[in-house]
């Protein structure tokens, strides 16, 4: 069983402007790739989303590898790893869940504001309209021309076997996002989907999860590590 780190990306940007790694999250990610160097992790391979924000933390943590002489694998991107795409489930629902719901309609009109006034709070922290707008979409509430919650989580189980190739003493780095992981968790330990999502919003920017894959077995052994944060105020959920 070769052991799999799944790594979630660090602090992304703002919400109008998401998909890039904030000054924190650069940091989180340097400071990430310093400690797997000091504790000798090799990785046999290393892939990746096609996020801005999870290429750039894989890129962090190789430059960390290379600056201290040591070998890390090509990047390969996958575009299996990506996140489902939040902002696209906004602009097609968000409308039409706004007739049906009062308190989303003011909450999200709300939010609008305080992005468009620069108010750093909204960026930074999960609300009722992230929360109901995520609802309707895996409830298929709405018709929606995107990727499905169903057709997403059969993509994100998808690498699992290709993984399977690799041998028993090996180290695989995945640079992905919190839903993916949330999901592997709850393919780990039979999660419901309600746990499956709360996983999901707990998990650290730049966080370690590691698991054992085998054909037929998957194991969770470490969910939501910060070895390489000592300090607690650079620990950031988004």
């Amino acid at each position: 069983m070769s052991r799999l780190y799944l790594i979630r990306h660090g602090q992304a940007g703002p919400r109008d402007d998401y998909d890039r790694l904030s000054a924190l999250g650069e940091l989180q990610s340097q400071l990430l790739g310093r400690y797997l160097v000091s504790h000798g992790v090799h990785f046999a391979a290393a892939y990746v989303g096609r996020l801005s924000r999870q290429r750039r933390t894989a890129e962090a943590v190789r430059d960390e590898y290379e600056r201290a002489g040591r070998a890390f694998p090509d990047l390969i991107e996958d575009r299996l790893w990506d996140e489902f795409d939040l902002g696209d489930v906004y602009r097609e629902l968000a409308g039409l869940l706004s007739e049906d719901d009062p308190r989303f309609r003011q909450e999200f009109d709300a939010m609008m504001a305080a992005i468009e006034n620069g108010d750093g709070e909204i960026h930074r922290n999960h609300n009722y309209c992230d929360i109901a707008i995520v609802r309707a979409w895996t409830t298929s509430r709405y018709p929606y021309s995107g990727e499905s919650w169903f057709d997403f989580r059969a993509r994100i189980a998808k690498p699992r076997q290709a993984l399977t190739r690799f041998g028993s003493r090996e180290n695989l780095a995945v640079f992905t996002s919190a839903t993916p992981i949330g999901i592997w968790m709850g393919d780990a330990l039979s999660l419901t989907e309600p746990e499956i999502w709360r996983l999901a919003g707990a998990t650290y920017n730049s966080g370690i999860s590691t698991f054992r894959v085998a054909e037929d077995d998957l194991r969770v052994f470490i969910f939501n590590s910060l070895p390489h944060l000592a300090d607690a105020s650079m620990w950031s959920f988004r």
